[in-house]
């Protein structure tokens, strides 16, 4: 069975993800993390994801063996200490954390080289194929359709556009030929005039508690297609993410997406 080290074990995800690892019947739970001082460390993990006790005690130390693949859906600035671990340990591990900037995208690469590492600003299997589906529309439908991006997400959504929805967009940006760096459009005030040929809009809406929404639009002469991904719940993003360990547990070192954790 894979080791699997839950980062984030007391968050709504890191619950979620304990539960699905102490259901998977080929994954074991190793340890479980929270922050130093979080007043979840020292419960057992079983007992705080609302199953029965794992007899795994809640630590706030991150030191994974070389044999485990964690699982890291904390936020950006901790999912970087937590790579630089991994990557020294010779760990595997799958971030799905949100929110990187640049910068830090590029650290994440960085580091997860040294590594085997999936990383991805959505686990869901139903994106990953989305992703897919974009290519070869924009393929089929050629220069001449406009393409837009808008996401809607919960009102405690702290960075905006989401990661999922900017992937979307480079996915596309990648297809038409031409990178979405400076024609990328991230909103529209005043008279901005007609729309550019060459830009590429990503829009975010916020309110209520949408779990996540992504849709793309191809806007042409008289017609338009929508490719709309809509995450029911949080769980969509879990169960990817713990298939993407269990297929990482058993790769050479390297930096994956969800995309090769399918075959896509």
């Amino acid at each position: 069975m894979t080791p699997i080290v839950v980062c984030g074990a007391a968050g709504r995800m890191g619950r979620l993800l304990v539960r699905l690892v102490l259901e998977e019947p080929g994954a074991t739970l190793a340890s479980a993390v929270e922050a130093p001082g979080h007043p979840a460390v020292g419960r057992d993990a079983g007992e705080l994801a609302g199953v029965a006790a794992a007899g795994v005690t809640v630590g706030d130390a991150y030191a994974p063996r070389k044999d485990s693949v964690t699982l890291d859906f904390t936020a950006p600035a901790a999912a970087l200490k937590h790579l630089a671990v991994a990557a020294d340990a010779g760990a595997a591990i799958v971030v799905g954390t949100t929110g990187f900037t640049l910068d830090e995208r590029v650290r994440a690469q960085t580091l997860a080289a040294h590594t085997r590492a999936v990383i991805a600003p959505n686990m869901s299997v139903g994106v990953a194929v989305l992703e897919r589906l974009i290519e070869q529309a924009v393929s089929a439908l050629g220069p001449s359709f406009d393409v837009e991006v808008v996401e809607i997400h919960h009102k405690l959504k702290r960075d905006a556009p989401s990661g999922t929805a900017l992937r979307l967009a480079e996915v596309a940006a990648a297809a038409q030929g031409r990178p979405l760096a400076g024609r990328g459009v991230f909103g529209r005030d005043g008279e901005p005039g007609p729309r550019k040929d060459e830009e590429l809009g990503v829009l975010a809406v916020r309110g209520g508690d949408v779990v996540g929404d992504h849709t793309v639009y191809f806007l042409g002469a008289g017609e338009r297609l929508e490719l709309a991904h809509r995450a029911q719940s949080r769980e969509c993003l879990a169960r990817g993410g713990l298939r993407a360990a269990l297929w990482l547990a058993r790769q050479p070192k390297g930096v994956y997406g969800m995309r090769d954790v399918l075959g896509l």
